[in-house]
């Protein structure tokens, strides 16, 4: 575990640690890009727009290499354990602050051998039912799982996600028996919500995107601290009185440890630029994703609030993966 909050000190605010990498040269080499997930995905295509955006505003080119495995654990290790040169980026998502909670060993400490640059965009969960279950709303809902216990069950894309998490989380606090089916990605548990074989599953809204319109499912909360553009008829959780849901998903930017805070502020501006591109900003909207674009001190407030959050609702829940 990572230990107390006093004790989870990022290296931007440790100079004597710094290694020395000159930003002044910076780069006169090739980047390259970490992501803890498979090729072909939403995140993946999110990496390799930004990451070939990003290439212009340096010139040098900035290659994405796939590295996934063990809930982003693999990828974001490799960056953790590399060279703080500014040479070995990482893009990955809130699994980082998640993962010492649920797993007893970790090669690496999130929140100390990795520096934030920025956070790209904020993410939510769906959370949904099949259209034939009659139900209308959240508390409809809960009503009838009261009333039926251990009938149905949830869908996610993972054992050990966000969406695991959270639909822990919503049993826990109503007292409802749901059993969890966890699914190798967020594409497969719709597919199953869809051909109804789940009565209910929590999606993340890059998968939804491009069925928000579809008849046959029904959306009955988000997760998240506010409603989302795209279904502003759709409460979220908090707002219905439901603790633990204000945490956002995210996409961020990450450097190893004791890299050049000069350099850190140079590229983390860099990438202020490439977010403000219109076509990247239409992109990010296609895909669900709110931009946020912070700086690495805004990023980091946020990381600690966060492992904070989901470490009471992991711990609540008596959730481990292993």
């Amino acid at each position: 575990m990572l230990g107390t909050l006093a004790g989870m000190a990022f290296a931007i605010m440790l100079p004597a640690q710094i290694a020395i990498a000159s930003p002044t040269t910076y780069p006169n080499k090739s980047i390259r890009m970490v992501i803890p997930g498979p090729p072909g995905g939403a995140t993946d295509i999110i990496t390799r727009l930004v990451s070939a955006e990003l290439s212009k505003e340096l010139g040098q080119t900035v290659w994405v290499d796939n590295k996934p495995g063990a809930s982003a654990n693999i990828g974001n290790n490799i960056v953790a354990k590399s060279d703080p040169d500014g040479y070995t980026l990482l893009l990955t998502f809130t699994a980082i602050v998640q993962a010492p909670w649920l797993y007893k060993n970790i090669p690496y400490d999130g929140l100390k051998d990795l520096i934030p640059i920025t956070q790209l965009a904020r993410s939510a969960d769906l959370f949904l039912v099949h259209k034939d279950l009659n139900v209308n709303t959240l508390e409809e809902f809960i009503e009838l799982a009261h009333k039926n216990p251990d009938k149905y069950a949830y869908g996610t894309y993972g054992n050990g996600t966000s969406s695991h998490i959270h639909g822990e989380q919503f049993k826990r606090v109503k007292n409802i028996e749901m059993m969890h089916i966890p699914y190798r990605g967020a594409s497969p548990a719709l597919q199953a919500l869809l051909a109804g074989d789940l009565n209910a599953a929590f999606i993340d809204i890059t998968t939804m995107t491009a069925y928000l319109d579809s008849d046959k499912f029904k959306i009955l909360a988000v997760t998240g601290s506010d409603r989302l553009s795209t279904l502003p008829n759709v409460p979220t959780f908090t707002e219905m009185g439901i603790e633990g849901f204000t945490s956002n998903g995210w996409l961020g930017i990450f450097a190893p440890a004791n890299t050049n805070p000069e350099m850190v502020s140079f590229i983390s501006k860099k990438l202020d630029k490439v977010m403000g591109l219109p076509a990247v900003q239409q992109r990010f909207k296609d895909f669900g994703l709110r931009q946020v674009r912070n700086t690495p001190q805004e990023f980091k407030s946020i990381l600690l609030k966060d492992y904070e959050n989901y470490g009471k609702i992991i711990k609540a829940a008596n959730l481990r993966i292993d």
